[in-house]
């Protein structure tokens, strides 16, 4: 997979939690930002790998986004792979 296909990918799951009040109040919470920092920080490869962390750490919010979006469930630990800072875990 390529980093821009990863970055998409990333794009499509923060659209995917900010499609959500609970789901995107979860995130800002544990990545400890704010609306307006997400804002600022929304094109950044680096917080985008933070949002594929997050889905990743959750298997049932990963399995609905992967759904929702037509991918096998394996397909965003591929595309954190991409991203800055992936552990050998993904």
């Amino acid at each position: 997979m390529e980093r821009d296909t990863a970055e998409v990918m990333a794009i499509n799951a923060l659209g995917f939690l900010a499609s959500d009040a609970d789901r995107i109040e979860a995130f800002l919470s544990l990545a400890g930002v704010s609306p307006s920092e997400l804002r600022r920080s929304a094109g950044s490869a680096e917080f985008l790998a933070g949002v594929l962390d997050h889905l990743l750490q959750n298997e049932s919010l990963l399995l609905e986004f992967c759904t929702t979006q037509g991918l096998d469930p394996t397909e965003p630990a591929r595309a954190r792979r991409q991203l800055p800072g992936a552990s050998l875990d993904y």
